[in-house]
Order: structure tokens, then sequence, then C-alpha cells
């Protein structure tokens, strides 16, 4: 018999392709969980970088710190209302390190670390029109600061945990899986932000292959600012949040069953490209406990 449904599978495993928590894209995927199906998932992430993409080019070191190490703890959940509409809920607790100097950051005022609880994503997620192997989903989000972090200081905030503030997304999803297993889901939307955070446009494509007892996947996600302006370029006044961000990056995550509710994730990537955000790379790996048990 099947340990879990697919749909438990491809979303459990949906965290770990979108979750290091300095970039925004969405953590929906293009499986529904059916009425009372879902699953938590408690996730540890890494994220490294020294390189930065600035405009007009990028540089070889991070200002200030050298470079930049976040580890956070995520918890990720989705539940099936009905078996059309979905809530699904991301947490992040980040700690943020550099690499710089001690009496450098010490005369300056800086520090090398900070840390806390980011920001909560709430999602609801309801399947427009199925027809055979192909679905049509529309999310409506929120995402909003949940602790007091600081943004407003300076060239400290290069490794502040995030940049505080509330936004409104609206996301279209297409998705098609046939009867072998292999999947392909789209998704675009816009994402609206409070504060001096410029809007953007997100975007998403994912290809994999999943059977009973094993989940592959690939995926390249893509934020366009619709504004802000560049680090030290004419109009920036210290304040990182106002920058135009822009990245692409891809990913890889596997997921597999271990009994009955429990679940493994792993996943890894980086990005290839982007305008004021470190060159970053990631890894991932998390536990996942499906509320519907399968049988072995």
């Amino acid at each position: 018999m099947r340990i879990f449904t697919k749909s438990a599978i491809f979303s459990s495993a949906l965290l770990l392709g979108s979750s290091f928590a300095s970039f925004a894209q969405t953590p929906l995927d293009g499986f529904m969980q059916g009425k009372k199906g879902g699953n938590i998932t408690f996730s540890i992430n890494h994220e490294h970088y020294k390189s930065v993409y600035l405009y007009p080019q990028e540089i070889d070191e991070t200002p200030i710190f050298g470079a930049v190490t976040r580890n956070s703890f995520n918890i990720y959940g989705n539940y099936g209302i009905s078996d059309k509409l979905d809530v699904v809920f991301n947490l992040p607790f980040i700690q943020s390190t550099g690499d710089g100097d001690p009496i450098v950051l010490q005369r300056l005022g800086y520090t090398n670390e900070t840390s806390g609880a980011q920001d909560l994503t709430a999602f609801l997620k309801y399947e427009l029109l199925k027809k055979g192997n192909v679905s049509l989903q529309g999310g409506l989000g929120v995402t909003t600061p949940v602790s007091d972090y600081k943004v407003d200081q300076g060239l400290q905030s290069i490794i502040a945990i995030g940049n505080r503030a509330t936004t409104y997304n609206a996301i279209l999803i297409g998705h098609f899986k046939d009867d072998r297993g292999f999947f392909i889901t789209g998704q675009a939307g816009y994402s609206l932000r409070s504060t001096e955070v410029p809007d953007a446009v997100l975007s998403e494509l994912k290809i994999g292959y999943a059977a009973n007892r094993f989940y592959i996947a690939a995926q390249v996600g893509n934020q366009t600012s619709t504004g802000g302006v560049d680090i030290l370029r004419p109009g920036f006044t210290g304040l990182f949040p106002a920058t135009k961000v822009n990245y692409t990056k891809v990913g890889g995550t596997i997921y597999t069953p271990i009994d009955g509710n429990l679940g493994l994730s792993f996943s890894g990537g980086g990005l290839v490209d982007g305008r004021n955000v470190g060159k970053s790379y990631y890894g991932s790996a998390g536990l996942t406990y499906n509320f519907k048990y399968r049988q072995l």
C-alpha cells in the first residue's frame, strides 16, 4: 500500500525547495490536500554568501561583514479545509551572522550577529478548475513581522533577519500531473509590500517525479522588484529594505517517507543572478508529520 497520499509527499517537500529565509517565494505548490489532509514540517536551513550582486557589477566580498551566514529553524504546515480549499502557514526563526573584524565593528557600533523570529506567512489556496490531469488554483496570502527586529541601523542591517514589511500576495498556479508520476507546476503572482519595501512580481517553475515512496524535483524561481534604489547608488539613504531586490534561484528537493506518518526531506540550491542581494547557496533538511496515516 501507499505510505502517503501524493499530495502529502509533494507539499511536505515544497517547503524545503523555497524556505531559505532571505527570499520571498511563496510557500505554495500545485497539490491540494483534500479535506482533513495535510502535514506539518520542522526544518533546519543553512544559507551562506560572500560575494554580492550589486549594481552594476558583482563584488567579491560583503561590505563590513566579509561574509554572511544565516541559520534558521522553520515551522511549516498546511491543512485541507475542504477538497477545494487549503490553508498554509510558515514561520522561521533566524540567526544571521557576519564575519566582520570585531575591533572594526565595535568602533562602528555594529555586531556580528542578529537573531529572532522573522515573519509569519499565511495563505488560503483554492482550486478554481480541474480537468483531467490539469488543475488551476489561486492563492491569497499575507506575511507580517512577529518580532521587533531592526532594519534601520545603516550597514548593520546587511545582516538583518528580514525587511520588516507586511506583504499582501496574490498567486495563480497551473499544475499538471500524469499517471506515471511526472508533474510540472508553474506559478506567478504579485506581492504588495508596506513601508518603503518595493512591490515585486514573483514566479516559479517546478518539474519533478514522484513514486509512492520517493519524490524528486527541480525548480527555478524569480523575484523582480517594481521599484526601489540600488545600494550605494544615487537615491540610496542607507535604508536597505528600500532597495530594488531582484534574483533568480535554482534548487532541487528529494523526499522519502520513513513510516506511516513521517517523512524526511533534503534540499539545496543557490542564486545564479541578482541585484542588491548576496550570491548565496543554501541547504535544508526537514522532518514531516502527515495527518493522514497510511499503513505499510
